[in-house]
């Protein structure tokens, strides 16, 4: 829904060929139900000429697209995609667990969820394959997660190498602790699908997607998956965001949030002084989460034009 339509240009004999990108466009949207227009370089005697096409057919569509007019939908039609990064000792007691109840509201309503970073889920494994409502949901995840770990171990590194010097100076000492934060972001629900880097949800609930805990290649995973939301905790600040997605920041400390004002969206710290509990915040972020789907809240993230974009190539990346 975030989406129009696109523009794609490519060189012309790069080895992810055009044919490729309308195979697999295809084999998601039948029929392509948006407009794509599909340029090749090579195939133009020169860059003008190609570019002042480019314009035209583009600012076409674009006008089309001003067309479109927002309608009422129900709240069981978003989808969340979670995601952390710079996290502190702080985020796996206060922002993760209230964006972990956000998602359970959003699910209980309808909604789907979708928990990434795989390697920051290594060392929880058993208690996500315990919520997993299928034995081929739970096969995927380890055959998945042990894949990943593979590809890693053979060129020298594990993932308990994951925590940054940043997550370790502030309290994040080793893997096992950032992981058992990170997975409370996935809230209590059933996990209904696990899906491959970056297939797209089909299973309405929360959902697991294998990508790297790099905060970018994820949130891009995320947005391909279907996820036409993000929420992004944070106890040391990060400015991450996403060209399609809007990416909501939540800081899991005041501090950060006062200091870095023009970036955090929303504030958990009020868990860690007591004076609001986690309930309440994920009721008041599951809010947050509708007035930005419905166009009345623009992120931080949207504000400051951060649109990050990069695809996981499969190599290691931890």
């Amino acid at each position: 829904p975030n989406v129009a339509g696109a523009t794609v240009i490519s060189l012309g004999c790069q080895k992810a060929e055009m044919s490729q990108l309308k195979k697999a466009i295809e084999q998601r949207d039948p029929g392509c139900s948006k407009p794509i227009l599909y340029f090749d370089r090579q195939s133009w005697n020169g860059p003008a000429d190609m570019i002042e096409v480019i314009i035209q057919q583009t600012l076409i569509g674009l006008q089309e697209a001003n067309k479109i007019v927002r309608e009422p939908v129900p709240l069981s039609e978003l989808v969340i995609g979670v995601e952390c990064g710079g996290s502190d000792g702080f985020s796996g007691i206060s922002a993760n667990p209230v964006i972990g109840k956000t998602v359970d509201h959003l699910i209980a309503s309808g909604g789907s969820g979708i928990l990434s970073e795989f390697p920051e889920l290594c060392g929880v494994e058993n208690e996500l394959i315990a919520r997993c409502v299928t034995p081929k949901a739970a096969e995927r995840f380890i055959s998945l997660l042990s894949a990943y770990r593979k590809r890693a171990q053979a060129v020298g590194v594990d993932f308990d190498m994951n925590p940054s010097p940043g997550n370790i100076r502030d309290g994040l000492i080793t893997d096992a602790m950032k992981s058992a934060g990170a997975a409370k972001k996935g809230g209590t629900a059933p996990i209904v699908d696990v899906l491959d880097y970056p297939e797209q949800l089909t299973s309405k609930g929360l959902n697991l997607l294998c990508t790297p805990g790099n905060d970018v290649e994820s949130t891009t995973a995320l947005a391909g998956s279907g996820a036409n939301l993000i929420i992004f905790s944070t106890g040391l600040g990060t400015p991450t965001g996403n060209p399609i997605v809007p990416v909501i920041k939540v800081s899991s400390n005041s501090a950060i949030a006062t200091r870095l004002h023009h970036m955090i969206d929303f504030d958990t710290g009020p868990v860690i002084t007591g004076r609001q509990s986690i309930t309440t915040l994920a009721t008041d972020l599951l809010n947050l989460c509708a007035e930005t789907a419905g166009g009345r809240y623009r992120t931080k993230a949207v504000r400051l034009d951060q649109n990050d974009f990069i695809p996981w190539k499969r190599e290691v990346s931890l």
